[in-house]
């Protein structure tokens, strides 16, 4: 199993970055390789609604809405918030844990809605991780799934 842990200087240097550049990068990348495979599905509830996700143990956070065209970057105040340690992340992109699991022993916390985690989760239980990994490049796919096999 992955042993996934974040040096703390690397963990302090992120935690000071804005949120704003983790932000666009998060957006450009969901809407690569998430945005076609929500296409398939009922994506309309989440339109116009505000999100965070942490990750932390690297002190990163990102913020985003979903629009008619995809993700977009947001300074607003979210409406959900998911945190998780990037191992607990890589766990549920892999599907070696259980969201619920994870989400009663306290180690995915959502703050805010809680009918648009549900959504949300729903939603991201329907994606097929393999239509995911398809978007990346080969060699990025490669080592994506040698993590997540290991995670």
């Amino acid at each position: 199993m992955l042993n996934l842990a974040i040096p703390t200087p690397v963990a302090t240097l992120v935690a000071r970055l804005p949120v704003a550049p983790p932000s666009l990068a998060f957006t450009l990348a969901a809407n690569r390789l998430l945005w076609p495979a929500l296409q398939t599905l009922d994506w309309q509830p989440l339109v116009g609604r505000r999100y965070a996700i942490r990750v932390k143990d690297l002190g990163l956070g990102v913020r985003f809405t979903v629009t008619p065209r995809g993700f977009a970057p947001t300074q607003s105040v979210p409406e959900l918030t998911i945190s998780a340690t990037a191992r607990d992340f890589l766990l549920l992109l892999g599907r070696r844990e259980d969201p619920d699991t994870l989400f009663f022993s306290r180690r995915l916390v959502s703050e805010g809605d809680t009918e648009l985690g549900l959504i949300v989760k729903n939603m991201l239980d329907a994606l097929d991780p393999e239509c995911v990994l398809a978007r990346l490049p080969v060699p990025m796919a490669t080592v994506a799934r040698r993590v997540l096999a290991s995670a």
